[in-house]
């Protein structure tokens, strides 16, 4: 095995020096990382007066000429999203760097965030470097457990050890739920990936005015400034970091990932930037994507001869829409637009802060819009809270017609409909998740460098994968991947430079990538040689997954070099070229670690049912003490579907008796018990849609109080009913009923909270972080 290893290492090595030296460069760098440790080269005698001359180490310098790399990720932004692609959300920053640079229009992602994000930064396809799917949904087989292989060396990793600053702000989505509370490890944050620093949230998605956020390993402090909001808070921190690199090391190249969380929901923005776009959607999606086609013919951006892909069956046209729906739906994607506004002016400040750098020229810029297609997983009717979604229930549209106003603001974790997805997407079948088709997989791609790039405004067709970046990266940077890495023998690299594609005279050039997989949640794609085959699995708005059988998977067949939409299926006139397509299917997923394949649903997300690692184990009693904060929801006392009771110990002050004792989770799920006024108050957030309270009539008396809230649930499935008993010192001061309970998931990433609330509020009623003003010795939880 490793001689075969060592055989592909070498045969990739080989292909990437062929490579090199077409882009006029040598790799110079070790094949083996770190470098050997320091051993004086001269002559020692017995003092230092008989010696050579002594020599320091000397720091790793990067090769000559090395460039900085910017390198920008969107989150779930579609083809037909932005204007520079003729879509209808402004974004003049990706308006600039592409009159600068090239454009691609046939760069290809995973269909999901978390896979799309290993193989951005490991140059490996998503199985291999065991990202099958998002983390909160990984099992326990080889291509699916979401924990990195140290086989697969990153970037920032391998840049860092040749002479980079590197830095990592916004989405972590790439460390394993399980790992990511205070009692570590650390080895799969950020800091431990090969980035030198972090500033950011390790989740997939996150409260843009609430976040909780980490510099490093901290838990930063939230934000007391009213008009905060997260993706201006990391654009700051992005550019704060390269000018204070660049102060220090002006010699130093950087590399910085920058990951915000837009556009993935919740789709929050300012105000300011919501006004922006008042009325501009009232025809609707349908009007949407005509407009837009056409938009992206005319800017050359898709080829003319392009077929516009008709709505599927399952989406409603706008025109069967009463007016009250419009005016939601409306307001919904206003809002979208104005995150994915917003978000593009401040990746703009941070490329303009870039580009005022002395070696602004030598920078490569690769700005991607979209880790998959648009989400559409606001289902059919738009979503408040997205976690609805995850925990398998739908939400009605005249129920958020009561928030009209309050979307985009604070109060909801909210998502446009799935037929907004499927329009951002335009020309483009389905949405994200849906691997088999372009809907899911095909982003925008611009790249800007200056001193390199001279076709300035260019386009480029060739077929590129997100795992082509990091090769393209390391030869730019005349680095070689590494065959060792920090002692483990590394995975070839299985993307391809395409490098060559940056000359003036190279718009023409021959493809690369001849062959690539696709496959996310049994949505199977084939892509060789200009031809594709499809096989789509579930609708992506519906997260209830029924009984399936691969072998009865619909398969089409798209010739893409010549139907850039996938819009003529020709499977049935050509079943030789579908079947052979087909079994190649089946040995890249041999090869890849793509099996066994698992269609399952929103039952995935429950850790306790999948059996993944834990740090509460087999454990039933767990003790908290003040102090624990921001732990997140993996590491969490796992309550869905069972009995369990919280026991807190604490002192009520003599007066201002206020504050929470413990929470688990925010405004998309969880609990809280505090004190308001000196009364014990239980509120159970049943994801959003409702807030059962219970609370005592009486404050409690000054000084120490055991208060114990018990439930007994029903049981008889997931998601029932039971009864809540709360007591203070022995004695009962509140009793009520539950008739539901969250059955998968409390929250999309915040957990415990002892003694404060961190992250978003249970409810409305206190206002952050709501410490609470007396002491607190223990919260004891028991699990039945």
């Amino acid at each position: 095995m490793k001689r075969t290893l060592r055989m592909r290492s070498m045969a990739v090595a080989t292909a990437l020096t062929i490579s090199f030296l077409s882009f006029g460069q040598q790799p110079s760098t070790p094949r083996i990382l770190p470098r050997p440790d320091f051993h004086f080269p001269g002559n020692v005698g017995r003092t230092y007066l008989e010696s050579d001359p002594a020599q320091f180490p000397q720091m790793v310098q990067a090769p000559k000429g090395a460039p900085n790399i910017l390198l920008i990720l969107l989150d779930d932004a579609g083809f037909g999203q932005f204007s520079t692609f003729g879509g209808g959300v402004p974004s003049p920053t990706m308006d600039k760097l592409a009159a600068e640079g090239l454009r691609y229009n046939r760069f290809h992602t995973t269909a999901l965030c978390s896979p799309t994000r290993a193989a951005l930064i490991t140059g490996r396809n998503h199985h291999s470097a065991a990202f099958a799917s998002i983390t909160e949904v990984a099992t326990g087989y080889e291509g699916y457990t979401c924990v990195l292989p140290r086989s697969c060396g990153t970037v920032g990793e391998v840049l860092r050890q040749n002479g980079y600053s590197t830095a990592w702000i916004g989405k972590n989505h790439n460390t394993p739920p399980w790992e990511l509370s205070a009692a570590g490890p650390f080895d799969r944050w950020a800091n431990g990936l090969g980035f030198d620093y972090f500033y950011g949230f390790n989740a997939g998605d996150m409260n843009h005015w609430n976040p909780i956020l980490f510099e490093n390993r901290d838990l930063v402090p939230s934000s007391k400034d009213p008009a905060y909001h997260l993706t201006t808070d990391l654009a700051d921190h992005a550019i704060a970091w390269v000018r204070k690199m660049k102060s220090i090391a002006p010699d130093k190249p950087f590399f910085l990932y920058v990951a915000p969380g837009a556009t993935h929901a919740p789709h929050q923005a300012p105000k300011s930037w919501i006004d922006k776009f008042k009325g501009q959607f009232d025809d609707g999606w349908d009007a949407y994507r005509e407009k837009t086609f056409e938009r992206q013919k005319s800017k050359g951006v898709i080829p003319a001869g392009t077929k516009l892909t008709p709505r599927p069956a399952s989406l409603p046209a706008w025109s069967s829409l009463n007016a009250q729906q419009k005016k939601l739906y409306a307001r919904m994607m206003e809002v979208f637009a104005a995150y994915g506004a917003q978000c593009d002016y401040e990746m703009g400040r941070i490329v303009e802060a870039v580009k005022q750098l002395p070696d602004a020229d030598n920078t490569m810029i690769i700005y991607i819009a979209g880790d998959n297609g648009s989400s559409a997983e606001g289902g059919l009717e738009g979503s408040l809270n997205e976690n609805l979604f995850f925990n398998g229930f739908p939400e009605k549209w005249e129920d958020n017609l009561k928030a009209y106003d309050e979307i985009g603001g604070p109060k909801h974790f909210n998502h446009f409909t799935s037929q907004w997805a499927w329009a951002m997407n335009t020309p483009f079948q389905w949405t994200k998740q849906v691997a088999s088709h372009f809907g899911g997989t095909r982003n925008p791609l611009i790249i800007d460098w200056p001193a390199k790039v001279k076709d300035k405004g260019g386009l480029r067709s060739q077929f590129v994968h997100t795992i082509d970046i990091v090769p393209t990266i390391y030869e730019v940077c005349n680095i070689t991947a590494p065959d060792v890495l920090n002692g483990i023998e590394q995975k070839p690299i299985e993307g391809t430079s395409f490098a060559y594609s940056f000359p003036r005279d190279s718009a023409q050039a021959k493809d690369r990538r001849e062959v690539q997989y696709f496959e996310l949640g049994v949505n199977r794609g084939m892509y060789s040689h200009g031809w594709m085959a499809s096989a789509m699995s579930f609708v992506p708005w519906n997260p209830n997954r029924d009984k399936f059988d691969p072998d009865q998977q619909k398969w089409e067949l798209y010739h893409v070099d010549e139907d850039f939409s996938q819009a003529n299926d020709l499977a049935a006139s050509n079943p030789e070229k579908l079947r052979q397509l087909q079994d190649l299917w089946w040995v890249e997923a041999a090869k890849y670690n793509v099996l066994p394949l698992d269609w399952r649903g929103t039952i995935r997300f429950n850790a306790e049912l999948m059996g993944r690692p834990s740090l509460i184990g087999h454990r039933k009693s767990m003790t908290y003490y003040p102090g624990t904060i921001g732990l997140p929801d993996a590491a969490s006392p796992p309550m869905t579907n069972k009995s369990w009771t919280i026991t807190a110990e604490f002192e009520v002050p003599a007066s201002n008796a206020n504050g929470m004792i413990v929470t688990h989770g925010g405004l998309e799920g969880g609990y809280g018990l505090y004190l308001r006024d000196g009364k014990p108050t239980f509120v159970y957030n049943y994801l959003a849609a409702a807030r059962p309270t219970f609370a005592g009539k009486a404050a409690l008396s000054k000084g120490k109080v055991t208060l114990v809230v018990n439930f007994a649930y029903d049981g008889g499935g997931l998601g029932k009913g039971g009864t809540i008993t709360m007591t203070a010192n022995g004695k009962e001061v509140a009793k009520g009923r539950l008739e539901k309970t969250i059955p998968i998931q409390f929250s999309l990433g915040e957990g415990l909270d002892i003694g404060q609330d961190v992250g978003s509020p249970v409810d409305f009623t206190y206002k952050m972080p709501f410490a609470y003003t007396g002491k607190i010795d223990k919260v004891t939880i028991d699990l039945k």
